[in-house]
């Protein structure tokens, strides 16, 4: 009924009746049963001070002993100056880090922690709502805290990732320092000193690095913000090297041997162009000076994190020298860079906290990364760092997977950029189905299309290169940081050519069910095909992997030893009860190999027969019949007519002009 003639209706209606229709009408409240115990909340106690922006009083002390290798240990030393007349101090460990985009503080790893207050020792709670937090009461006329404990690196990959070995260490200092609660971390300023091993070269993009005291292994640096600090990591080891790449940047290298450092100087020069295509690309450099640090090895953990004037990033060891046949290995280099215009110097607005407490949102990631994604795809191929046929082969791989990936019908991509929350890149079941970190590769496809849109709509005089010119555009040197909105994303993209952006990016990000995005490689004049061999960028994949994919065919990925690691939700293995950890015994009645499995798909096409698999699935074995003719395949992009494409030209060089040598 229209609101008036409800109140027609009741108009009649005794003041009764009106009363228990209304009671009628309200849910019903529900009852505790009589004679059961019902508790009520008990109050929260009163929270961490939140940050303000206000300087802390005096400047924090950081010292921090890293030579004990052998026990893979970091032992630290803080002291906190108290301003005169402050009762209670609260320290914390970072919670929410920066380029993890979750909670990922390693609070877990600290221990032994002790505290003083001006040389006597004093007692601490810690906070029991906010476990990352130490609260400690100060007796009157305080001056200083001191902080001591340790901080435990993993010793094996199961306890989390390595960070120091024999021959090398990577220092992040959000893993291994306090900061003061009720303060934006900028506003507190922090002189760090490390001790390293004996002959360890050191490099960081923290400002003033010196020998401290006199000794050549105990290192300093210029008092800095807590958050350039935590912003600033540490790579250091035994067989180290360094090389110019102009534009301000250099690529500083550790390496678990000497001779892995052995790189041809023709291939160091695809990273002098890499420099230059960026730089061009958008037009400035949101740092005063770029430090990529890149550890070569197997034995510290693996590692592609951003920072503002620097980057984390691990190779497989024999990447510099092994050059050509480990061409697949080397993207995370373009990637992190341009995380320094895209993620560090323009921010979503709910990625930049003033501290490590206040909880990050995550819902642009499509942008952060996706766009990020794209781009480092894009540099890598104008640079030659990585061969064309590779970075095609990277964009296939993606195209494939979400061509067949059940999980889009649900889940739209923007609801990805939860995942790290949601399952802080733990394996799971199914991931298919699940998804999981997609909006960065189907964020990276999405941002073709973007790309090919507005070639189409301007004769090719425009692209996403103008976009990334205009959006990510600022002044040399200026490492602060400019947060955007899904608005200023709209609006600028409008500018560079009118379009409903706002409906595209929320039809192809925002909204499940999305078709594949495949529209870009179309529109860029390729096309997803399947082959029976993999594409270069998988094929090293699986090979320093030591995996093979059959995701496409029989629907699952094997270890070395025939050990099930994911299955594709509705895939014929799905259908047949093949899951994650079951072991392949044998196939068609012989030992299980991996030549012998790829056979038996082959043979499979002509054949009637299913292909049998005894499987061990815990205890008990299982004799799978599983009917499948599809035959073997993978993904790859060709091109759909002859002569030079879209998606050619726009992985081409942008500069004509020689990579910039070194300085002598």
């Amino acid at each position: 009924m229209k609101p008036s003639r409800i109140a027609a209706h009741l108009a009649p209606l005794s003041i009764l009746s009106a009363a228990l229709l209304a009671t009628a009408a309200a849910p019903a409240l529900a009852q505790v049963p009589q004679g059961l115990s019902a508790p009520q909340a008990t109050p929260l106690p009163a929270p961490v001070p939140a940050a303000q922006d206000v300087p802390y009083p005096g400047t924090v002390t950081l010292d921090i002993d890293a030579t004990d290798t052998a026990r893979a240990l970091y032992r630290v030393t803080q002291t906190f100056p108290v301003a005169r007349g402050t009762q209670e101090l609260v320290l914390q460990l970072p919670k929410w880090l920066p380029g993890n985009h979750a909670p990922r503080g390693p609070i877990n790893l600290i221990a032994d922690i002790h505290f003083e207050v001006d040389g006597r020792p004093v007692a601490w709670v810690r906070d029991p709502v906010e476990v990352n937090a130490f609260r400690l009461a100060l007796p009157a006329n305080a001056r200083a805290v001191t902080a001591r404990f340790v901080h435990t690196s993993p010793l094996e990959s199961n306890e989390g990732r390595i960070t120091m070995t024999a021959e090398m260490l990577n220092l992040q200092w959000e893993k291994m320092s306090l900061y003061p609660a009720g303060h934006y971390v900028r506003q507190i300023a922090v002189k760090p000193t490390v001790t390293f091993p004996e002959g360890w070269t050191v490099f960081t993009a923290l400002d003033g690095q010196r020998a401290a005291g006199g000794r050549g292994n105990r290192v300093t640096w210029d008092t800095t913000s807590y958050e350039v600090l935590v912003d600033s990591p540490i790579f250091a080891g035994a067989h180290a090297e360094s090389w110019e790449l102009g534009h301000a940047a250099e690529m500083n290298v550790v390496a678990d041997e000497a001779r892995l450092l052995a790189i041809a100087p023709e291939n160091m020069t695809t990273y002098r162009r890499l420099m230059e295509e960026a730089v061009t690309l958008f037009g400035s450099r949101p740092y005063d000076h770029y430090e990529f640090l890149l550890a070569l090895t197997e034995r510290m953990g693996g590692i592609g994190l951003e920072h503002h004037r620097s980057s984390e990033n691990q190779y497989q060891p024999t990447t510099f020298i092994e050059w050509d046949t480990m061409a697949h290995d080397r993207n995370v280099i373009s990637h992190e860079l341009v995380h320094s215009w895209n993620g560090k110097y323009r921010r979503p607005a709910g990625l930049w906290t003033p501290d490590y407490r206040q909880p990050m949102i995550d819902n642009l990631l499509w942008m952060y990364e996706g766009q990020t994604q794209f781009w480092g795809w894009v540099l890598a191929a104008r640079s030659g760092m990585q061969p064309k046929e590779q970075i095609l082969g990277a964009m296939a791989t993606s195209a494939g997977y979400y061509a067949t990936q059940p999980g889009r019908a649900w889940r739209s991509v923007e609801d990805t950029t939860l995942d790290p929350i949601i399952n802080a890149r733990r394996p799971r079941p199914y991931s298919s189905i699940h998804r999981d970190e997609d909006y960065y590769s189907e964020g990276a496809l999405v941002w073709l299309e973007a790309d090919q849109i507005i070639r189409e709509g301007t004769a090719g005089a425009r692209g996403l290169d103008d976009f990334a010119a205009a959006f990510f555009g600022g002044r040399d040197g200026d490492y602060g940081q400019v947060t955007y909105t899904f608005e200023d994303i709209v609006a600028t993209l409008g500018q560079v050519y009118p379009y409903d952006w706002a409906g595209f990016l929320t039809a192809r990000l925002r909204t499940p069910g999305a078709p594949p995005p495949l529209a870009g490689i179309e529109k860029a004049g390729y096309r997803l095909v399947w082959k029976e061999e993999p594409n270069p960028a998988r094929a090293g994949q699986m090979r320093t992997g030591e995996f093979l994919d059959l995701l496409y065919s029989l629907g699952v990925t094997l270890d070395t030893g025939g050990k099930v690691t994911q299955t594709l939700w509705d895939s014929p293995a799905f259908d047949a009860g093949l899951v994650d950890g079951a072991q392949i015994v044998s196939v068609n009645g012989e030992d299980y190999s991996a030549d012998r499995i790829k056979r038996a798909i082959a043979t499979a096409k002509d054949a009637d027969e299913p292909i049998r698999l005894i499987v061990k699935r815990g205890e008990r074995y299982l004799d799978l019949a599983i009917p499948y003719d599809g035959g073997l395949r993978y993904p790859w992009l060709e091109p759909a007519a002859e002569g030079e494409q879209a998606l050619d030209h726009l992985l081409a060089p942008r500069t004509d002009s020689p990579a910039p040598a070194p300085a002598p």
